[in-house]
């Protein structure tokens, strides 16, 4: 499938970019392009555009990227909408997954995610349930030792301090 899309050249902190035809999994690096259609300088503003010959690429199928595309359209040589150039933020994301109320349908997609982990639960449950009772068991009682400790403690009379008289 070929692109119509944006081929930087220039120095370091001065770009340029050539408008070029090429196929899209290829990058159009060292000139394998199949054809030049224009230039673009961001530093200057300047544009220059072949419209004839963007215009027979896009008839035979070239599809271009989303800045040429808008760029072809403030320039008038196609008709159609601008494309946003950004994405939702991702803050507006959360915020309307918040809103989101549980009496709305879920997507598949939302579906699917939710009963993968709980399978994984289910198989993890049984190994922790075998070993929780065995922790929650009382302690054993108390080792003899210190038991025989105690008894002959109270075996032993009680020592006698010395008074002085």
């Amino acid at each position: 499938m070929l692109m119509i899309r944006l081929f930087r050249t220039g120095r370091k902190n001065q770009p340029s970019y050539k408008v070029v035809v090429t196929e899209k999994t290829n990058a159009s690096a060292r000139g394998r392009f199949v054809e030049e259609v224009g230039f673009y300088n961001p530093l200057t503003k300047d544009k220059k555009f072949n419209a004839e010959r963007i215009k027979y690429w896009i008839s035979v199928g070239a599809q271009p990227s989303d800045t040429i595309h808008n760029m072809l359209v403030k320039e008038k040589i196609i008709e159609a909408a601008l494309i946003p150039k950004h994405g939702k933020a991702k803050k507006k994301k959360e915020e309307e997954s918040v809103a989101q109320t549980p009496e709305q349908p879920k997507e598949e997609s939302e579906v699917k995610i939710e009963k993968a982990p709980a399978t994984e639960e289910k198989k993890a449950e049984p190994e922790i349930k075998e070993k929780v009772p065995e922790a929650e068991k009382p302690a054993e009682e108390p080792i003899p030792e210190p038991e025989a400790k105690e008894e002959s403690k109270a075996e032993e009379p009680p020592k006698e301090e010395k008074t002085e008289e």
